[in-house]
């Protein structure tokens, strides 16, 4: 049977529950009513509704809505993470290196609007759900040490200037780009341009780049 528009699927009576698969399908309802709506305005009979299951499973899997935004939390920097660990840095010279993490970084967030939104909700909670997730600390430790190899192989070749902090060039980094697709309205509106035009992030894009290498020469 079809559904019409505007139905939701429904779990048929007597079919297999799977719960994996639940989780999935709850996850990804969550996620978008979070990015949408934040965590306050969030509903969890609405995203029990998306994923096409009874809401009293999102207390099942994660114990309340707070749980299951964290949660969220949790898989939208494992995503990022995995993109990062993909780029398999260690095996390219610093500068590509580097250069190919910058383009990483502005790209994920151009691909993922909604990480864009679901953060900006999580800092107006003081990061309160992120403080208490030991997987996130646990998950961004080892990506900072293996940018300070980076660095230190480029000071080693002459191509990096010296005492360059790890820590704080992932933050700019991350902030070139997050600034940019957080703001896209209001700079599009101020210099009366429309910054999420295609041409507009790939201007931007180029921008991050070079600025961050110019930054790391000698």
């Amino acid at each position: 049977m079809s559904l019409q528009v505007g139905e939701r699927p429904t779990r048929q009576p007597g079919a297999k529950r799977n719960p994996e698969a639940t989780r999935r399908a709850l996850l990804k309802a969550a996620r978008a009513e979070f990015a949408a709506k934040g965590l306050a305005g969030a509903r969890v009979d609405e995203i029990a509704a998306s994923a096409g299951v009874n809401k009293q499973l999102v207390y099942h899997h994660f114990g309340d809505k707070a749980g299951l935004y964290l949660k969220v939390l949790e898989v939208l920097y494992e995503e990022i993470r995995k993109r990062e660990h993909a780029l398999e840095l260690e095996g390219l010279e610093p500068e590509a290196a580097i250069r190919k993490l910058v383009e990483a970084s502005f790209d994920h967030l151009a691909d993922h609007p909604d990480f864009v939104a679901l953060l900006a909700d999580e800092n107006r909670h003081g990061a309160s759900h992120i403080k208490g997730s030991e997987k996130l600390t646990a998950m961004h430790s080892p990506f900072v040490a293996l940018i300070r190899e980076t660095l230190r192989k480029g000071e080693t070749a002459g191509v990096f200037r010296q005492n360059i902090d790890p820590l704080q060039l992932y933050i700019s980094i991350a902030g070139l780009a997050f600034f940019f697709f957080s703001n896209t309205p209001t700079l599009s509106a101020i210099f009366d341009t429309d910054l999420s035009l295609p041409k507009a992030i790939e201007a931007r894009r180029g921008h991050v780049v070079d600025l961050v290498m110019s930054a790391l020469r000698p």
